[in-house]
This record gives structure tokens, C-alpha cells and sequence, in this order.
């Protein structure tokens, strides 16, 4: 199954954020509990873990601004 990559919350008024970088590329292989992703927020950049172990299905490009609950990727 399917799960699906969130721009998670990472401050009580965080409403959007920066997707850094990807740090596992298209295709390649996420595991659960690793670092996923860079996030850039008001005041700091954080890692973001993987939620799934699997195969990462890029959908967004980093250095763009989403709104926090976007799906960035696929899990598979």
C-alpha cells in the first residue's frame, strides 16, 4: 500500500514551508525513520523522516513553497 509524503506541521503557526531538498532521490529507496527531506521553516531547516519504508515517487520540487499538508511524494 500506498502512503503518501505530508509537509508536516512543525510549529504551532507554521502554514506553509520550503522543501529544501530531497535527500533520497526519485526512485530510489526510503527507509522508515531515515531523513526523507529538508524543510526550511520561519526560523530553522529541519530533516524530515520517512513515514514508510519503500520506493520515493517524487511529485514536488524542492525550492518551491507548499502549504503544509501537501503531498510531496509516494511511498511504495
Amino acid at each position: 500500500m500506498a502512503t503518501e509524503v505530508l509537509l508536516p506541521k512543525l510549529g504551532f503557526s507554521m502554514n506553509e514551508g520550503v522543501l529544501a531538498e530531497w535527500l533520497v532521490a526519485d526512485g530510489g529507496q526510503a527507509v522508515e525513520g531515515e531523513p526523507l527531506f529538508a524543510l526550511e521553516s520561519d526560523k530553522s531547516t529541519n530533516e524530515v523522516e520517512s513515514p514508510a519504508s519503500g520506493t520515493l515517487k517524487i511529485l514536488k520540487e524542492p525550492g518551491e513553497t507548499y502549504e503544509v499538508g501537501t503531498v510531496l511524494g509516494i511511498i511504495e
